[in-house]
């Protein structure tokens, strides 16, 4: 499988669980096909990192910018002042917002905040002309809402990490959205597989999520970039057809959503 080409369409490289062989970690992706990985922001306390990561390996980085929901407190203006801060400064390297989205799983206690910060985010989106990364975590009908009703996000995006049901992925795709499929998949009875199995991969990207969420057989172990021809085996069994068609697909798709023309995958 090494002479595929595939592409990490979400993971936090820059995360300090990656403190003792990060930059060894990134090289056994690339040797695993994994060419180009792309980075989402949590906030501003992680955007200097990021940007120093992508930095060091220009070739195979590819930044995004935005505030996850689970950062969204109180100070909400404050946080989103030092993310657009960053947009702005580098608009023309990022190539979506995010990971920006709504969680009802940790906290609820600010729920009117994250959706603002999404919306207003979405805007930063539309601005630049480039997709948003959607965190989803038990909040997918009140995104589906918000981006059917509030704001048409222009250059659509992908709901990263969907776990939803047959019904929700049918409507995201109407909304030209993409679905963002990691380790989860994998997963001993994994409620997603069957929504896959129906869908097909026309509309799919690959993604890790590292450091969480690795795939079976290091599930509950650190997730790292290289596992992505992993995601693609499974989903090739899956779907009942040819790995390599998974890997030219899973990459087209992630190479329209986010714009890249990296040659190597010509």
């Amino acid at each position: 499988m090494n002479n595929l080409r595939w592409i990490d369409t979400h993971a936090h490289l820059y995360d300090e669980a990656f403190h003792t062989d990060r930059q060894e970690m990134i090289d056994r992706a690339v040797s695993a096909g994994v060419q180009t990985m792309l980075l989402p922001n949590v906030d501003s306390t992680t955007a200097d990192a990021l940007h120093q990561l992508v930095s060091e390996n220009p070739s195979s980085l590819k930044p995004m910018m935005g505030l996850h929901p689970c950062s969204v407190t109180s100070k909400i203006n404050e946080e989103l002042a030092a993310i657009e801060a960053y947009v702005l400064a580098n608009k023309s390297n990022y190539v979506a917002i995010g990971e920006i989205g709504l969680d009802y799983y940790w906290d609820k206690t600010f729920i009117a905040e994250q959706k603002e910060a999404f919306i207003r985010q979405a805007e930063w989106a539309n601005q630049l002309q480039i997709p948003i990364a959607i965190h989803s975590r038990e909040s997918i009908n009140d995104l589906i809402l918000i981006l059917s009703q509030s704001i048409r996000v222009e250059k659509a995006g992908v709901f990263h990490c969907f776990t939803g049901s047959l019904d929700h992925a049918y409507k995201i795709l109407d909304l030209g959205f993409y679905l963002g499929i990691g380790g989860v998949l994998t997963f001993k009875n994994a409620s997603i597989a069957k929504v896959i199995r129906s869908i097909g991969i026309d509309h799919l990207v690959l993604e890790t999520d590292a450091p969480y969420l690795a795939p079976t057989p290091y599930r509950g172990k650190r997730n790292e970039s290289s596992y992505i021809p992993i995601i693609g085996q499974y989903l090739s069994e899956l779907c009942k057809i040819p790995i390599e068609e998974v890997a030219r697909k899973t990459t087209e798709n992630a190479l329209k959503l986010f714009n890249l023309s990296d040659t190597s995958y010509a």
